[in-house]
């Protein structure tokens, strides 16, 4: 990887242009001097699920036929409304952190924004008090895999994000989860990896259940783990972006 200045890319041979905020598109149109999916092969990622109404719901690039749109979930991909720009899913995939997981702590690792509880309901800090009657809850920052493995399990709150970096560490951790039932989660965290369900009293159930049952704990983190690899390896995601570059090249 090489990174240019802006009055450098002018002159270069570009075979494709990968995009991931709306404002690229003008600026990438700027600085090449040639309009992305017309004059260059191009593809816009979206990471976020939509917010608000389904009739409201239209994507930025919605109708740019020449774009390929590629969403990091099908819940993204059901969701947003795509106009004519083709879609795409490629679903994340991320290097693998090792199997880390010993679970000798009997609390619940939870990770919001900036790891720490931002007192608003799409991250789900409003539920922490509430769990927190149940288990500690310990607040961690991201990428601190050793000390959120200690964790008996790992919990998840979020009520819109798409499908979390932390979420999918947690797994190849081999983390046992607990997580609400939104956006993309009912489908990434299998039954044999976690409790994952829109009812409170299920969910408390279940970190009841892994704080008084290690051993449990334990096999459900190693499903995790394996499902997680398998569905969100590096290798996978690598491919298939492998794959729609050379096609949209074409």
């Amino acid at each position: 990887m090489q990174e240019l200045p802006p009055r450098a890319l002018a002159t270069l041979d570009v075979d494709a242009v990968v995009l991931q905020r709306p404002q690229e598109l003008g600026l990438a149109a700027t600085w090449l001097g040639r309009k992305p999916g017309i004059d260059v092969p191009a593809a816009y990622v979206e990471h976020t699920a939509p917010r608000g109404l389904p009739d409201e719901m239209r994507h930025p690039l919605a109708d740019h036929p020449e774009l390929t749109l590629v969403h990091a979930t099908h819940f993204n991909q059901l969701f947003w409304n795509a106009g004519s720009t083709p879609t795409r899913v490629i679903e994340p995939g991320i290097a693998d952190p090792g199997y880390r997981y010993c679970g000798e702590i009997a609390s619940a690792a939870a990770l919001l924004e900036d790891g720490a509880p931002d007192h608003v309901r799409e991250e789900g800090a409003d539920l922490l008090e509430r769990f927190g009657q149940i288990a500690p809850v310990d607040l961690l920052a991201p990428g601190r895999h050793d000390e959120i493995a200690q964790r008996r399990l790992y919990l998840h709150l979020s009520r819109s994000s798409s499908l979390g970096r932390p979420l999918l560490e947690a797994m190849h951790l081999g983390m046992p989860i607990v997580a609400l039932a939104t956006t993309e989660i009912l489908g990434a965290v299998p039954p044999s990896a976690g409790i994952v369900s829109n009812r409170i009293e299920t969910l408390e159930a279940g970190i009841r259940q892994l704080l008084d049952d290690p051993g449990r704990a334990r096999r459900m983190g190693r499903a995790a783990r394996r499902s997680a690899r398998q569905r969100y390896g590096l290798e996978r995601f690598l491919q298939e972006w492998g794959a729609l570059l050379e096609e949209i090249v074409r």
